[in-house]
């Protein structure tokens, strides 16, 4: 069993920085593909950023490319998102989310793929 604990969103202006961590505990991020998702009301959960458990895949959104990059820490056993030059179209519920997968290259983009989630992280970005 896999519990992923997110923290680290908040209130920030157009243009700033955040890092969410996702920390994990019962397995090891080293062995889990990761991903970010979020969801702004009314809308359903997209696709942020995504990396493959060897770590040799990543994957990001086409709105954050440039912009946000996922990452992890093996010995802290968490994962991050680190989001610079926000804008308001980025205020969101952020979830990360955890699953096994079997190739060494596999990124998971849809949320239908993941079987573990946190509770989410609520970022706001005013204008």
């Amino acid at each position: 069993q896999v519990q992923l604990v997110e923290s680290g969103g908040g209130l920030v202006q157009a243009g700033d920085s955040l890092r969410l961590s996702c920390t994990s505990s019962g397995r090891t991020v080293s062995v889990l593909a990761m991903g970010w998702f979020r969801q702004a009301p009314g809308k359903e959960r997209e696709f942020v950023a995504a990396f493959s458990w060897s770590g040799l895949v990543t994957t990001y959104a086409d709105s954050v490319k440039g912009r946000f990059t996922i990452s992890r820490d093996n010995a802290k056993n968490t994962m991050y998102l680190q989001m610079n030059s926000l804008t308001p179209e980025d205020t969101a519920v952020y979830y990360c989310a955890a699953d096994e997968a079997p190739g060494r290259r596999t990124v998971y983009t849809n949320p239908r793929d993941y079987n573990y989630w946190g509770q989410g992280t609520q970022v706001t970005v005013s204008s």
